[in-house]
């Protein structure tokens, strides 16, 4: 946590330390709706908010090894810097090369969305399209983000993802399910 000490809270789908990077624990699916917009869950809109100082802003990026995206709080690039300088220094360790700016670009440039109080964005075209975005989105928690899959590219990942899968396939059931009652 940073060496942050602080009070602990707990809500359904958060852990927050007061002063700390907040936690992102969690599940939800969302279909592309009206207007082409998504619904950021209930587990993870609070956290976000709090993580965004109050404001109702998503940070949305490219993840920047699977083919999905990632969501957090502003606050989460507090530690960037941080981060940063910890990577330069195990590349330095490692005898590897290390692109400062190229790196720095990587983090910093995510997009920053707004979202209403029940959770609707608008996803922006050049994420959707980098990260694979058909009807209808995955959110799984993963402490200091949140990653968002098209169902479609986190079924065609590996074994090891099985658990995340299952996890997918079961909020799918259960929004078919609410739809087919309405």
């Amino acid at each position: 946590m940073c060496g942050r000490v602080g009070r602990l809270s707990s809500d359904a789908g958060k852990r927050h330390v007061a002063g700390a990077q907040s936690h992102y624990w969690g599940q939800g699916f969302s279909p592309r709706g009206e207007k082409n917009r998504f619904v950021l869950p209930s587990d993870f809109r609070q956290t976000v908010r709090e993580a965004s100082k109050g404001s109702r802003t998503l940070c949305l990026d490219k993840h920047h090894k699977h083919p999905c995206l990632v969501g957090f709080g502003e606050s989460r690039a507090d530690s960037f810097a941080e981060m940063l300088a910890h990577e330069e220094r195990v590349a330095i360790e490692r005898g590897e090369p290390f692109d400062m700016d190229l790196r720095a670009a990587q983090i910093g440039g995510f997009a920053r969305i707004s979202f209403d109080d029940s959770g609707r964005f608008v996803l922006p075209e050049y994420l959707g399209e980098q990260a694979q975005v058909g009807d209808a989105l995955y959110f799984h928690g993963g402490m200091h983000q949140i990653t968002i899959w098209a169902p479609d590219a986190l079924f065609a990942m590996g074994s090891e993802w099985d658990s995340v899968k299952s996890a997918c396939r079961a909020r799918m059931a259960e929004f078919t399910a609410k739809a087919s009652r309405k």
